[in-house]
């Protein structure tokens, strides 16, 4: 994905899913939209293989995340969204990583 002024690296991303049991991680929010700008945080939806929910680790990733990227990222799994928009997140997210 590219936007100006902002890179992703994927083999940081991709190495960061895996060890931490990630089988899917995704972008959603404004970072998809015009309107992502220098003060945005980037929104992003995770999903975990089966038996390898984090806990409190979960906060430890959204921090390597934020040093990935270089801005503060809001981590997310579906369950975490409303009910009222959580399909078109689902929808709409593209996707970074897929075990």
């Amino acid at each position: 994905m590219e936007r100006p002024g902002f890179e992703i690296d994927l083999e940081r991303i991709a190495e960061l899913c895996r060890r931490h049991h990630i089988i899917r991680l995704a972008l959603f929010g404004s970072i998809l939209r015009h309107d992502f700008g220098p003060e945005s945080d980037v929104d992003m939806l995770v999903e975990f293989e089966p038996g390898h929910t984090p806990g409190f680790a979960f906060f430890s990733i959204q921090e390597e995340l934020t040093a990935i990227l270089g801005r503060p990222v809001d981590l997310r799994t579906p369950d975490d969204l409303s009910r009222y928009f959580r399909n078109d997140v689902v929808r709409t997210a593209r996707l970074l990583y897929a075990a």
